[in-house]
């Protein structure tokens, strides 16, 4: 009897879906359009689609895991819920006030991101307590109600109930939680102390509205999945990838939406690990370039970069500060406006530029056929001979090249150019886009590009990444197998993982120790308790404590890996005397901040001492089933399956290019460039300065012989 695992990626413009055979090692891949208006129905017919193209029996399959970009678009779209605010009385208009500073001290015509919740659907109450979590005035039922009731008669069918200071005591929140469930149980509530428990108003505010915004969306879309998949005979408790590069039950999905919102590149970034670590390739920059949006991630000793916040919705793409503050637990990332769909446009100035519009796939770019009239980075590729036509997206869909030439004639008269000329203007604008974010990204994070390696996966990532490694100086460039859908694969060798933190002010110099342990023992039982539902297929679970930090006297914290617990208190439970040990204790977390100050900022203040603002707890477990790798067997050098002509700027012109089939390819495969090796949903180009072998694990590792 055979175990499949179903992976399933949407994205802007395709939906990727991956079998998995556990005991025989198969990939099975099919990329089909994302279906906007319905995305579940796209998702049932992928998977529908190629379980039977496999002829795969439903009830050989163990487990679907799921990664989306729709309630991130929900946001970017405002296409969520009337979304309604109930807080404590006079902090109505913190999501406008927001931090009070400007992302652009000379944009004349700046403009905030809008908050998600209107200002007539934010109500007050009395109840409030203060910093130490003392009670100033209690929760009045009626006072709940009064607030409450204009809000559901205008039509809001999704609060956020945010009450000050309740990351320090969330009894307020939860006796207004049952109120609420009293008089108005159809209104989906969703409460700050759960999603958000730390310190800062307006971040914990942006972040609850947000998790209310998306989560009647998120219900309706994953009890639709969920029927849908019942329908087909296959398992339901669906697993839903999140942000912080984890899994959860669907269920905890449900509860928290907000945290499933990067989930899709987060799942390109554990795939990206999980296939360099099979050549020993600890560091890298994760490219993953879609249809709609390119991303890029630092993985240092083969783990992602982790943040514990961000911003959606931005304004200005880069300008930070000019989006809705999420404080959620995330795989940093870069994104970036390219991606196949982004449109080709003349500016005002008279210069070709590259999106952020994008065409996504409805109607999608000009060689879909599907009505697009617009020139974009897929129709640039097709016309350079990066891309087969006759074998588009797997061969799943027909693809008019006329068409493509057509429009990309159309953008070159405009900048006095030539359909030609054109596309390689698109492609090329493209690459320097990615670098040049790619530059800052890694800089800003004290790291230098020229001592990484660039690992591209997604549909554009093998297309462009070879002029990207270039310009930014990567030597190395390597492409996995079935790069296509990496993402999806991704799902299914990534480890169930859960986060939680609270705000707990203490100074580990000073303060009890004892009540550190305590609030961490809280925390570490919070993460067991959610992890529980999957401990049959995943586990042992690996605990690991954290702690935002500052100085005493700075307004931001630094967020630093703590030693593990427990954590003495001048004597243990036994009766053993303990001071040494508390002595050590303290020496220990105090060096653990100062040490990660240190290689942040080079050095410390001196005779300051150290705060902990913000406890943290990651929870982290391997899937206890994983693929088998049977790696790629040597043979002989492959011959090309065909040729095609292939524009490369180090030659000016078209080329007489060999194409490469990358199922033919053997361990030990090496050839010069120029040279095209076409995939399932990718295609690899290697131009006239690389130089490609395969390794036995099957990843494609392209030498970049001389810099541009």
């Amino acid at each position: 009897m055979s175990a499949w695992a179903i992976g399933i990626d949407i994205g802007g413009t395709f939906t990727d879906v991956v079998a998995l055979n556990y005991e025989g090692g198969g990939l099975r891949t099919l990329k089909v359009l994302t279906t906007h208006g319905d995305p579940a129905q796209g998702v049932a017919d992928g998977v529908k689609t190629l379980v039977g193209q496999c002829g795969i029996a439903a009830a050989d399959v163990r487990r679907i895991v799921h990664a989306t970009t729709l309630f991130t678009n929900a946001l970017i779209e405002r296409r969520g819920e009337p979304t309604g605010l109930l807080t404590t009385r006079g902090f109505r208009d913190v999501l406008e006030i927001g931090n009070e500073r400007k992302y652009d001290l000379y944009d004349l015509h700046i403009e905030a991101a809008p908050a998600l919740v209107q200002r007539r659907w934010r109500a007050e109450i009395g109840a409030r307590m203060d910093a130490g979590g003392q009670e100033l005035a209690p929760v009045d039922a009626d006072d709940v109600c009064r607030a409450v009731q204009p809000l559901v008669d205008e039509g809001v069918g999704s609060l956020a109930v945010c009450l000050l200071h309740a990351y320090v005591d969330p009894r307020h929140e939860a006796a207004v939680r049952d109120i609420l469930a009293r008089h108005f149980p159809a209104l989906e509530v969703t409460l700050s102390s759960d999603v958000a428990p730390v310190i800062r108003e307006f971040e914990r505010m942006s972040t609850t509205c947000a998790n209310a915004y998306i989560k009647p969306l998120a219900n309706r879309y994953l009890t639709s999945l969920q029927d849908r998949l019942g329908k087909l005979g296959l398992p339901t408790d669906v697993l839903m990838m999140l942000s912080n590069g984890g899994l959860c039950h669907v269920d905890e999905a449900r509860r928290t939406p907000i945290e499933l919102l990067e989930s899709g590149p987060a799942a390109g970034a554990i795939s990206a690990s999980h296939y360099s670590l099979r050549d020993s390739l600890s560091n890298l920059l994760a490219f993953d370039m879609g249809g709609t949006t390119a991303k890029l991630c630092l993985v240092e000793n083969g783990n992602p970069s982790i943040a514990y916040g961000f911003e959606a919705a931005r304004q200005k793409r880069f300008a930070e500060g000019s989006g809705l503050p999420i404080r959620i637990t995330t795989v940093d990332l870069i994104e970036i406006g390219a991606g196949g769909g982004s449109i080709a446009h003349r500016d005002a100035l008279g210069l070709l530029k590259v999106g952020p519009q994008s065409a996504g796939s409805e109607p999608g770019p000009a060689c879909y056929g599907r009505g697009g009239e617009d020139a974009t980075v897929t129709d640039a590729n097709l016309v350079l001979g990066y891309l087969n036509p006759d074998y588009f997206a797997g061969g799943t869909m027909a693809i008019d090249l006329e068409r493509a030439r057509h429009e990309l004639a159309r953008v070159g008269d405009s900048v006095g150019r030539d359909a030609v000329g054109a596309a390689w203007g698109i492609h090329d604008i493209v690459a320097e886009n990615m670098a040049g974010a790619a530059r800052v990204h890694v800089a800003e994070r004290g790291r230098d590009p020229r001592d990484f390696v660039l690992l591209c996966t997604g549909g554009g990532g093998p297309l462009h990444g070879y002029y990207v490694a270039q310009k930014i100086g990567v030597r190395t460039l390597v492409c996995p197998p079935a790069a296509g859908v990496a993402s999806a694969y991704g799902l299914l060798v990534a480890p169930a993982r859960a986060d939680r933190s609270r705000t707990v002010s203490m100074r580990p110099g000073s303060d009890s120790l004892r009540v550190l342990e305590n609030a961490y023992t809280e925390l570490e039982s919070q993460v067991l308790q959610s992890l529980q539902a999957l401990e049959a297929t995943f586990g042992p679970v690996r605990l690991s404590r954290y702690a935002d930090g500052r100085f005493v006297g700075q307004g931001f914290t630094l967020t630093v890996p703590l030693p593990p617990g427990p954590y003495c208190e001048g004597g243990h439970d036994d009766g053993s005397a303990g001071e040494d040990d508390a002595q050590d204790t303290r020496k220990a977390l105090l060096a653990a901040f100062e040490d990660a100050y240190r290689e942040k900022f080079g050095r410390t203040p001196p005779d300051v001492p150290i705060e902990l603002l913000n406890l943290r707890v990651s929870g982290e477990a391997p899937p206890r089933e994983t693929p088998r790798d049977e790696g790629v067997a040597a043979g002989a050098v492959a011959a090309p399956k065909a040729r095609r002509l292939v524009y490369f700027r180090e030659r000016g012109d078209y080329v007489d290019t060999p194409i490469f089939d990358r199922a033919s390819l053997r361990a030990g495969f090496r050839a010069d460039g120029p040279l095209l090796v076409e995939d399932e949903g990718s295609t690899l180009v290697v131009g006239p300065r690389g130089r490609v072998t395969q390794s036995a694990t099957g990843n494609l590792i392209v030498e970049i012989l001389e810099q541009a």
